[in-house]
């Protein structure tokens, strides 16, 4: 097996830049695991798939404002941050762009919005992330804004479009965006069917956009995340 059996061309105007209204209009693929038929549905059409004692289970954690803009408090120059992570007290680690140039000692102003906090790259982990200390008691998170992923170039109006509807514990970095075409009239509908409903606490990194850059997929490697 090689990484490359899996390469297929995804002609860029087919990725959906924008959500689609409502949540539960999206398209559903059905593959019906008897015969291999594929049928192609609406999402809201999930309920007619699932019989009474079925579980659901969803996770309801909720995306961070994990990206801030800031610059170099020596120089001037451009700093982009993703939070990935509370490392500790007042400290996070986090992706950072350029990183080679943000050694252990280097400070940060990150703004938005006419507020500001100050960080100090404290350290580098092994994966080459950065270890940002921020000022005692402030919460950065405050000044970022919600990351997007990799191939979507347009803005969301309404941030909260990139939370599931059941979004409650912080922590992502990126959504877990299977969940994101319920919507609470589905849920009530499956819930009216009986169709139990579970919730983990799954905070998804960033890693999940990452490329498989080996030949061989098994050597890539995979990282942890909080559950």
């Amino acid at each position: 097996m090689r990484t490359q059996d899996f390469d297929y061309h995804l002609p860029p105007e087919l990725i959906a830049q924008t959500p689609v209204e409502p949540r539960d209009a999206a398209r559903l693929l059905v593959v019906h695991r008897e015969t291999g038929d594929l049928e192609h549905r609406i999402f809201r059409d999930l309920p007619e798939y699932l019989r009474p004692g079925d579980a659901l289970v969803v996770n309801d954690s909720r995306v961070i404002p994990a990206r801030l803009h800031g610059r170099r408090a020596d120089t001037g120059g451009t700093v982009e941050a993703l939070l990935l992570r509370r490392a500790g007290p007042d400290l996070w680690e986090a992706m950072v762009r350029p990183g080679r140039r943000l050694r252990p000692g280097t400070r940060a102003r990150f703004q938005r919005d006419g507020e500001a906090a100050e960080a100090t790259v404290e350290g580098v982990t092994p994966e080459g992330h950065r270890l940002l200390r921020f000022e005692p008691g402030r919460d950065p998170t405050t000044l970022g804004e919600v990351p997007l992923p990799p191939y979507i170039h347009e803005p969301v109006p309404d941030p909260e479009r990139y939370q599931t509807v059941y979004a409650r514990q912080p922590g992502s970095a990126a959504a877990p965006t299977a969940g994101l075409h319920f919507t609470p009239r589905l849920l009530e509908t499956l819930t009216g069917r009986g169709v139990r409903k579970a919730s983990v606490i799954l905070h998804v990194g960033l890693d999940t956009f990452a490329p498989v850059n080996e030949e061989d997929p098994q050597e890539h490697h995979i990282h942890t995340e909080w559950c």
